[in-house]
């Protein structure tokens, strides 16, 4: 898929999948594996630079997409879909500590962008 039909997908997000998502940022960036900070406090997660590698691609599309929070989670499809339908569970930390603190709770620690874009713009 695109980019533009990605985004455009974001606004009704139901039946977007994760694999579909990551295949469209693969397509269009470079990925640099980066260390990140997800949350604020003692709530806190340390992501080492070459894990959790999916949530470091999809922050860092949101990012360079400039894209809500909202639009954000909804690029993590049914995973995203899964913590919803589960509010008291613990998996997928990551996306359950963007929704409690947003952008505001989310640091890269890399030098360069985790992702660029492979036609230079």
């Amino acid at each position: 898929m695109t980019l533009e039909h990605l985004l455009l997908r974001l606004q009704d997000p139901q039946q977007l999948k994760f694999a579909e998502v990551i295949a469209t940022l693969e397509t269009y960036y470079q990925y640099t594996p980066q260390s990140f900070n997800n949350g604020l406090g003692a709530e806190v997660i340390h992501n080492p630079a070459g894990t959790n590698e999916g949530s470091c691609k999809v922050f860092a599309f949101g990012l360079l997409q400039q894209l809500s929070a909202e639009q954000t989670l909804a690029c993590f499809a049914e995973h995203y879909q899964n913590v919803l339908a589960t509010p008291e569970g613990s998996d997928h930390a990551n996306i359950r500590s963007f929704m409690r603190h947003g952008w505001a709770g989310l640091e890269f620690l890399g030098s360069e962008p985790a992702l660029k874009s492979k036609s230079g713009g």
